[in-house]
């Protein structure tokens, strides 16, 4: 069987190291806010090109308090895209602020700027683009219109460490930004994790305060926050990771050219990479009326595959509340009809690369 995604092989080419980092941290009897997170951070914010990094519970936290700690709360709209996975309509629920949608683009299945100014209402607080699949939004434009109406940009980054947008590293190009350290992401914990990046030291110190229950300083609370913070393990295991990323993304493109040249000719729409964009290809998506088809001969050739993601937010049932309908956003509605993630990862053999394609040809001969 070729997996979807495999996390073994990665941590046996540098088991060594994380079982070291592992041990530093037991051996210390430092579980929370250790050097380990501390270093983490600095290290983090460096490779971003940020000057502030601040370790968090999730993703979806990140989301949370980076909305929180510009301002976001209660009345406020948000806008994000309908195709996107739910943390990052839930991190904008948590805030106690509505989602608004917007559809995406054809191409690139980001966010598409040209729908954003007609869903921006009175109580439109920030923005929140989804850089999809590794890819990057297209972020002048929506940078642009966000300084036009005061609105907040803060980028959801879940699937985009190491992504560029025009030479620019994914992660300061808004007021902040959220990231996540799921164990299958591109950068990835052995366990749940996050990080809000930004430059602006006012942003950085209230989601500081805001992920250790709004303490100012021990035991003196100047804000109502949560518990969220980066566990010191999975800042020992991060940090060991972090070194590799680059070769990891590297490597990620490498697999995307075989497919696409492997994958050309075929009645298939295969990813594309914009001018503009450094994609790092955290998963390969190709898309096809067939996609349930393709999927089960993909599965009786062992093969492994998953749909990111097969319903948009507007039709899934928990956010039925937001009152859009089926057809509203006509674009996103295609996409999750289509998609298709087939294996990706740094490790994945060409050989193995080789098979997939040759399976998917099959199928379309």
């Amino acid at each position: 069987m070729i997996p979807f995604a495999e996390l073994k092989s990665q941590f046996k080419g540098i088991e060594p190291e994380i079982r070291a980092a592992i041990n530093d941290v037991l051996e210390s009897a430092w579980f929370v806010f250790g050097k380990h997170h501390k270093a983490f951070e600095e290290e983090f914010a460096a490779y971003v090109g940020a000057n502030h990094a601040l370790g968090v519970g999730s993703g979806t936290e990140a989301i949370h308090l980076a909305l929180t700690a510009v301002g976001v709360g209660p009345g406020d709209d948000v806008i994000t895209v309908a195709n996107t996975c739910v943390p990052t309509v839930a991190g904008i629920g948590a805030t106690g602020a509505t989602p608004t949608l917007v559809d995406i683009d054809a191409g690139t299945l980001t966010m598409d700027p040209a729908r954003i100014e007609a869903a921006i209402t009175p109580h439109t607080r920030a923005i929140v683009p989804v850089h999809l699949y590794g890819h990057p939004c297209d972020m002048d434009p929506i940078l642009e219109m966000a300084a036009r109406h005061g609105i907040q940009v803060i980028e959801d980054c879940a699937q985009a460490h190491g992504a560029r947008y025009r030479g620019r590293p994914c992660g300061i190009l808004g007021r902040a930004a959220a990231f996540s350290f799921y164990p299958s992401k591109n950068l990835g914990a052995y366990g749940d994790g996050g990080a809000v990046v930004t430059n602006d030291a006012d942003v950085a110190e209230r989601v500081r305060m805001l992920r250790n229950y709004g303490e100012e300083t021990r035991y003196f609370h100047t804000m109502k926050g949560i518990n969220s913070r980066l566990d010191e393990l999975q800042a020992a295991i991060l940090r060991v990771k972090l070194k590799y990323l680059d070769d990891w993304n590297a490597a990620r493109r490498e697999r995307a050219k075989a497919y696409r040249e492997r994958l050309a000719g075929l009645p298939l729409t295969l990813p594309v990479q914009a001018k503009w964009a450094t994609a790092v290809y955290h998963l390969y998506v190709v898309r096809t009326p067939e996609r349930d088809a393709l999927r089960e001969y993909l599965r009786e050739n062992e093969i492994g595959t998953q749909l990111h993601y097969p319903v948009p937010i507007h039709l899934q049932r928990a956010y039925a509340d937001l009152g859009y309908a089926r057809g509203d956003f006509p674009e996103s509605e295609k996409a999750c009809d289509e998609v298709l993630s087939l294996p990706m990862y740094p490790e994945l053999a060409m050989e193995d690369l080789d098979r997939v394609a040759a399976a998917v040809r099959a199928f379309f001969a």
